[in-house]
């Protein structure tokens, strides 16, 4: 099997290098785990290399023959040169020091996150002025990285002052189709569920929305029970009518805090009375055609169930990612575990898991009143990484009918920091998904090869680009009623390269191919392709 594979691989070098083309293989050795990366060998090009010897990081590693290994990284992140030797050994130096700063979520330095942004050096003056743009405004450790930029970079003998600004990155989806223009420019939006009713989920969804505003994020909130709405009761804006706009027929949100807000309480009509498919474009409409604007969080408040709403919800919005709410009960455990599947068969990641009404104390003790294990057997259950109990205060549900939310009222409260890790945890997992998701499928022109890595696997693999291309699934390459495949193996050119590979979502990427042609390819497919090979690193003998 290893034999045909390595044939294979020839051929496609061949193709792309030449005749000379080989294949760095230990027989001897065992096979990779699926974690390390590909190694693959092309002929080295004699012109600018007489002798034909590669130099990798600082060693001879081949004659007659470049290996080439997923570590060329390093090459494509330094600076950019500058107009004179010196500048270039300034620049050098002041992305040394910052490349000791590492993003605790992305366990990356933020050079190589392309955080660093706008490099000025006064070299006159011993000046430093450089600009750090984060994933998000709301980033938990965002004065910990103006701290210790200006620390190490004041540290460099030359430099005398230091000048760190704080940005962050224009808020856009992680999606490659055409998107309603009121969610154009939302750049995370997160549904707060429980297939449950009375379990808090608007307490949970509200209070979240304001700990993220607080915390320097553009915030909107879409209630999107429409049954039942409870964002009118949560806050009191001012204005408690939304409002439309005649000339782009659009519906502008309401505001309270600094929040934006929509709800189809404050459509003048209370709570509605009408059939499912109804409901479904009563909520299409409310979120697609409002004026959102720039948003880093959108915050849906869902319904109860796992019906044709939330199913509506879950494919007109790009969701990032789910908040699940239950209680101690086993009941709400029966019914979450619903939710939990249904975002799970959508895509949509879990990160994390509110249990409310845990616990309240008195006389010096702890009560449980109902049980415990509600939220702990849906972590364990269902693989979700964090878990926040909120106990049971009057002050809580006080709140929620006086119109301003918790964590506004009282932000120093148990309760408000049990929201401001939520929104922290929030901050997170969100922009580890974003960088997951823009990553997982890239093309190496290097190696003229797709790129897998799935979200949330910790297995890399390649494709071979006319692979890809002649597994289309769609009617335009195979025939909807007989199954036929209508695209010849023949039909793709062996040399084809993608022009443009963007995500789509959470479950897929958008690949874009020379003859216009579009290809929607779902994770789940890229995984059961034909792959090039995995190769083992070389061993001390071989080099």
């Amino acid at each position: 099997m290893m034999s045909q594979t390595v044939h294979h691989l020839h051929s496609y070098l061949r193709s792309r290098a030449g005749a000379g083309a080989c294949l760095v293989l230990s027989p001897s050795s065992p096979r990779p785990p699926p974690r390390r990366l590909v190694c693959i060998a092309t002929v080295s090009d004699r012109s600018s290399n007489p002798n034909n010897v590669l130099m990798w990081r600082g060693r001879v590693v081949s004659h007659n023959r470049l290996s080439v290994a997923a570590a060329k990284a390093s090459s494509s992140s330094a600076p950019q040169a500058g107009s004179s030797m010196g500048g270039e050994t300034l620049e050098k130096d002041v992305y040394k020091a910052l490349s000791q700063i590492i993003d605790p979520d992305f366990g990356t330095d933020i050079v190589s996150c392309g955080f660093v942004k706008d490099l000025v050096i006064d070299q006159a003056l011993g000046e430093v002025s450089f600009r750090l743009e984060l994933t998000t405004p709301a980033c938990p450790v965002k004065d910990m990285f103006e701290k210790q930029a200006n620390e190490v970079v004041a540290v460099l003998p030359w430099v005398k002052k230091v000048n760190v600004t704080m940005s962050a990155q224009p808020a856009k989806p992680i999606f490659a189709g055409q998107l309603p223009p009121g969610l154009s420019r939302i750049s995370s939006i997160v549904a707060v569920s429980s297939c449950k009713g009375g379990v808090g989920k608007s307490t949970v969804a509200v209070n979240l929305a304001y700990t993220l505003a607080g915390m320097g994020a553009r915030v909107g909130i879409f209630d999107a029970d429409v049954y039942g709405p409870s964002l009118p009761t949560m806050v009191n804006p001012e204005s408690r009518i939304l409002e439309m706009d005649p000339e782009k027929k659009s519906i502008i949100p309401t505001e309270y805090l600094g929040v934006k807000l929509v709800s189809f309480g404050f459509a003048g009509q209370g709570r509605a009375i009408m059939r499912g498919p109804m409901v479904s474009g009563v909520i299409n409409q409310l979120l697609t055609t409002t004026e959102w604007g720039e948003l880093d969080y959108l915050v849906i408040d869902m319904p109860p169930g796992t019906g044709d709403i939330q199913l509506t919800l879950c494919q007109i919005a790009p969701l990032t990612a789910a908040v699940i709410v239950t209680t101690p009960q086993k009941l709400a455990f029966i019914d979450v575990a619903k939710g939990v599947r249904m975002f799970s068969k959508l895509k949509v990641p879990c990160v994390a898991v509110v249990e409310n009404m845990c616990h309240f104390d008195a006389d010096g003790k702890r009560y449980y009143p109902f049980g415990k294990g509600s939220g702990s057997q849906v972590v364990q259950q269902f693989g979700i990484p964090h878990l926040f109990d909120l106990p049971i205060r009057p002050t809580l549900s006080a709140s929620g009918d006086s119109g301003v939310p918790e964590v506004v009222s009282d932000p120093l409260s148990e309760v408000a920091r049990t929201f401001q890790d939520l929104g922290v945890c929030v901050v997170q997992q969100c922009a580890k998904i974003r960088q997951q998701v823009s990553t997982a499928v890239t093309y190496d022109k290097y190696l003229k090869a797709i790129r897998v890595k799935v979200p949330n696997s910790d297995e890399e693999f390649l494709l071979h680009p006319a692979t890809v291309r002649r597994n289309d699934r769609s009617a335009q390459s195979v025939d909807e009623w007989t199954g036929e495949q209508k695209i010849q193996f023949g039909d793709v050119a062996e040399d084809i390269e993608p022009e443009e590979i963007r995500p789509m979502g959470n479950y897929a990427v958008s690949i874009t191919w020379p003859d216009g042609f579009s290809q929607i390819a779902p994770y789940d497919q890229l995984e059961t392709i034909e792959r090039l090979v995995e190769v083992p690193p070389l061993s001390a003998v071989e080099v």
